[in-house]
């Protein structure tokens, strides 16, 4: 028995011994892929594995180069001027003695026109719109249908707004513009509809060869190719679905009777849902915080919801003036990242953009792989946006002072409030819609890009004075063409030749204030002109063109 208990012994120490042994070399085994995979990270590139601290610090390093001032001269002169003449008396006047020219257009695209034509043809099917892009973009590409329905004799669906990546926003068409408003508006121009029959509902129009994606056709196609190669689809068919539909009508040659379609979709049958016009008209009251004459652009952009002055608003201790500035301000990432310009960030700011490059354009990449073009050559033509601190010595030097009030429009600036400081020590009350109304007041909003653009086009549109750091952008061409329709000669518009400026500030460090002043202030009266639209040019810009608005004189 004892020899037993012996062998049983020894048995639970060999069991133990063997447990110890396997635990140790799992152990073991455990550090050495550690040690291997420490080995394998070690000698991957920093940047596509880059630690917090890493990029801490690459965001400071950013942050510190951009606060690099451009024209720091130029800067000190502006804001010893605005501390002399820091009054607020007149700011708001200049360029408005040139405005009487204007009262020789009045609005008329709402008038009857006995030239126009198609009402009463035969129908050839209907028309099916899926327009992309944000806010400004889906506007122009529905007044485009629109025309397009009308020299088709075709029946419009009420067009659908794609989703994209980019803008990240699912609103429809009744999320932004008032559906009956614009169906009722329209009704005597073309046919619209809010859904295809039930029997064409089920059609794959791709399968029949009636989808037409953008790339399919050439940017402002002449009425011809619609005719020519759209139409005979339609008759076949039935139904033709634009996809991806924009800027795909030209502007000249077309028939008056469609060029004024086009304005009266842009400037009466589009008006924004109650929820926008609401919150805008608040905006708006916020904004002033003082009772001001109601213009027609007011009446237009807000119906029925026009802002009461006489309410208690919030913010009271904050001290605003009557008029306003509106500055739609574009310096995004993606535009400034594909400029290709540079921006006086230093080097952290030039790695930062390449990257971003290389991530979201890789075509540009390939494209200005055997160009040779230096940032300079780029800025000197033109071709660079404004950046914050140009927009402030611009204004400055047109005789706006600290005491302007400032509504900045526009998405998220680059840099930020580093990038925006130089701005904002000459402009201090700088507000955005975020300043002015309340999480919870946009809280509906969240997440709906393009109501959140409405909001902007609406604050820009209403404005004493627009200015734009970049005329080519959507925004700023539609609420100047806006402002031009409905403003009665009393909406200035500020806009710069960046061509021109860029060469006035190649001379920054040795020009003098008063010869900035006046070199600029010609700049932007010799952009004031009272003319009419030019061949080849937008009628959403520029309405001063037959069909859209009349010479009274």
């Amino acid at each position: 028995m004892l020899s037993n208990r012996k062998s049983s012994h020894r048995k639970r120490k060999k069991e133990i011994w063997k447990q110890l042994r396997l635990l140790v070399f799992a152990i073991g085994l455990i550090l050495l892929f550690i040690i291997i995979d420490s080995v394998m990270v070690s000698t991957i590139p920093y940047f596509k594995f880059p630690s917090k601290e890493l990029q801490d610090n690459k965001r400071r390093l950013i942050q510190e180069e951009i606060r690099n001032i451009m024209y720091g001269r130029l800067l000190s002169l502006a804001s010893s001027s605005l501390t002399k003449n820091n009054t607020a008396a007149g700011q708001f006047s200049f360029l408005e003695e040139s405005a009487g020219q204007t009262l020789e257009w009045t609005p008329c695209a709402d008038k009857p026109n006995n030239a126009d034509q198609g009402r009463g043809k035969k129908h050839n099917g209907y028309i099916l719109v899926s327009a992309n892009g944000g806010l400004n973009q889906q506007r122009v590409a529905v007044c485009n249908a629109v025309a397009i329905a009308s020299l088709l004799n075709a029946t419009l669906v009420l067009p659908k707004f794609l989703y994209s990546s980019v803008w990240k926003d699912t609103s429809q068409f009744g999320d932004i513009y008032q559906e009956e408003y614009f169906l009722d508006y329209l009704k005597d121009d073309v046919d619209i509809v809010k859904e295809l029959p039930p029997h064409l509902q089920a059609i794959d129009v791709e399968a029949i060869g009636s989808q037409i994606t953008d790339m399919e056709i050439m940017k402002e196609a002449m009425p011809s190719y619609y005719i020519e190669s759209i139409l005979p689809i339609l008759q076949r068919n039935g139904i033709v679905h634009f996809l991806g539909f924009g800027n795909r009508l030209g502007f000249d040659p077309l028939p008056p009777h469609l060029q004024r379609l086009r304005c009266k979709c842009n400037f009466h049958a589009l008006k924004f849902v109650p929820k926008i016009q609401k919150l805008g008209s608040m905006l708006v009251q916020r904004i002033r915080n003082h009772k001001s004459k109601l213009t027609e652009i007011d009446k237009q952009l807000f119906g029925k919801y026009m802002p009461n002055y006489e309410l208690v608003i919030r913010n009271r201790n904050l001290k605003r003036p009557v008029k306003y500035l509106a500055l739609h301000m574009r310096f995004e990432v993606d535009m400034v990242a594909y400029s290709l310009c540079d921006f006086g960030g230093g080097q952290g700011e030039r790695l930062e953009l390449q990257m971003y490059r290389e991530e979201h354009f890789p075509t540009l990449i390939t494209r200005i792989q055997n160009i040779s073009i230096s940032p300079e050559e780029l800025r000197i033509s033109g071709k660079c946006p404004l950046t914050p601190e140009e927009a402030a010595l611009m204004l400055s030097a047109l005789g706006y002072t600290s005491e302007t009030y400032i509504y900045l429009a526009g998405s998220h600036i680059y840099g930020g409030l580093s990038r925006l400081q130089p701005f904002m020590q000459l402009f201090p009350n700088v507000v955005t819609k975020e300043d002015l109304l309340s999480p919870e007041e946009l809280e509906p909003f969240k997440n709906f890009s393009s109501q959140l653009a409405a909001l902007d086009f609406i604050a820009c549109a209403s404005s004493d004075v627009f200015a734009m750091t970049d005329t080519g952008s959507q925004l700023s061409s539609l609420v100047t063409g806006y402002r031009i329709y409905h403003g009665r000669g009393q909406a200035t518009t500020l806009r710069p030749n960046k061509k021109r400026f860029a060469r006035i500030l190649m001379e920054h460090a040795d020009i003098d204030w008063g010869e900035f002043q006046k070199r600029v202030q010609n700049m932007i009266e010799e952009n004031q002109g009272v003319t009419p639209r030019g061949r080849g040019r937008s009628v959403y810009r520029l309405p001063r063109t037959p069909g859209c608005m009349c010479k009274t004189r």
